[in-house]
């Protein structure tokens, strides 16, 4: 089990670094919690771990829902986290207390790339605005957030920044 706790943790904390999944900075140091209704788990260097059923993760202000989570570890390291559901929907709330919500079929976190892969109907809701697609692509490292190019469109909706109210004149 700590190696799942590891391994999510290592997800969620990759989560929180996403501009468009900006998440509240003290949840990577929150307790994780898990749970699912089952679980086939092997504690060896090269083996996957498997949760299955109403998994829900939650640590500080962030909470994912998917119906399987499978931990994939290679050479004694987490490699790769997948999560699935119909769909998998995850929330958070950032530093400023502004939440996040998105979704998709299936999200895949490779660690040895640092990268993040959302795909299925992918839809990412902020304050300030919105994504949706069917594949979308953040990468850690550069920031860099891919989404269509492969016939399906993507759309994206940019709210304006607010702007403080006017002063009312005498």
């Amino acid at each position: 089990m700590r190696l799942l706790a590891v391994s999510l943790t290592l997800f969620a904390a990759s989560l929180t670094l996403s501009p468009m999944a900006l998440g509240k900075s003290s949840d990577r140091n929150q307790p994780m919690d898990v749970q699912a209704d089952s679980t086939n788990a092997v504690m060896e260097d090269n083996s996957d771990s498997t949760l299955n059923g109403n998994v829900v993760i939650t640590q500080g202000t962030l909470e994912i829902r998917s119906d399987r989570a499978i931990i994939h570890r290679r050479n004694g390291d987490i490699d790769k986290v997948t999560l699935t559901g119909s769909p998998v929907v995850m929330k958070q709330v950032n530093d400023s207390g502004e939440p996040m919500n998105a979704q998709a079929a299936t999200i895949v976190y490779t660690l040895s790339s640092d990268l993040i892969l959302l795909s299925g109907n992918v839809s990412i809701e902020q304050p300030r605005g919105s994504m949706r697609g069917e594949n979308v692509k953040y990468d850690l490292k550069t920031g860099r957030l891919d989404g269509g190019g492969d016939g399906n469109r993507v759309s994206m909706r940019i709210m304006p920044k607010t702007k403080a109210p006017a002063e009312a004149k005498p």
